[in-house]
């Protein structure tokens, strides 16, 4: 976006990145159950749900999750080159008013603000969705019409 407008009361931020999983490897293992798991490749499964996990898996894990926030922070960077990213970068949150003194959002307004500020710039159209009847809603109202003028010329005619 050229320009970010946020709501005062929105929560802006949060530029950081979180993996979680629960391990059920010692309820598994109380139970006598085992879970077998195959790989082909060192890195290709480094934490697992149901494995015991390694601290060498783990440690891989967080490099892979590091380097995710690297380039979440280089995306953002390149689109707010005057940002000072490593101070926002931190995985919280703001109200929208506090992340604009921090670069994080341009202008604070509504939609309605927006709507309101650009209404002449464009025209308006009214639209309406006029739903399409079944075909025995329509025999239905016009078998109702026909009775209706029946019975209103039989009315005239006494």
């Amino acid at each position: 976006a050229n320009k970010i407008i946020a709501a005062p009361f929105a929560i802006i931020g949060s530029i950081g990145v979180v993996a979680q999983m629960p391990n059920f490897h010692r309820l598994l293992k109380k139970n006598d159950i085992d879970i077998e798991l195959e790989t082909a490749g060192e890195y290709k499964r480094t934490l697992t749900m149901f494995g015991e996990n390694t601290p060498e898996g783990r440690q891989k894990f967080k490099q892979e999750l590091e380097e995710v926030h690297h380039l979440f922070k280089d995306f953002v960077k390149q689109n707010r080159p005057n940002l000072d990213i490593e101070h926002v970068a931190t995985g919280e949150h703001w109200f929208a008013t506090q992340a604009k003194d921090k670069g994080l959002v341009d202008e604070i307004g509504t939609s309605d603000d927006i709507i309101l500020a650009h209404i002449h710039d464009y025209k308006i159209l009214s639209v309406t969705y006029r739903r399409h009847k079944k075909w025995t809603d329509r025999l239905s109202k016009r078998i109702v019409q026909g009775v209706e003028r029946l019975f209103y010329r039989s009315q005239l005619l006494k």
